[in-house]
């Protein structure tokens, strides 16, 4: 009998971490996906916008520039 209670615990506990994975079946309204289409078009615009008032970098960026030393300091082979 205890055999029977611990399988059926390790079942259930995996068919719920399985459907969990899978999304559950959320329902969804048809209002929402209206809304949802129209609102990446307006933060399209936004986002191309915001690109555009970001200035040019006057030099390169090196994200490495502070773990080696300069050019000038390497030897060529």
């Amino acid at each position: 009998m205890r055999i029977l209670v611990v399988a059926t615990a390790v079942l259930a506990l995996t068919v719920a971490a399985a459907q969990a994975q899978m999304g559950g079946g959320g329902r969804r309204h048809s209002n929402d996906s209206q809304k949802a289409d129209n609102q990446p078009k307006v933060d399209d615009k936004a986002y191309k916008a915001a690109l555009e008032r970001i200035p040019e970098p006057k030099e390169k960026y090196d994200p490495w520039g502070g773990a080696r030393p300069s050019g000038s300091a390497t030897k060529p082979k």
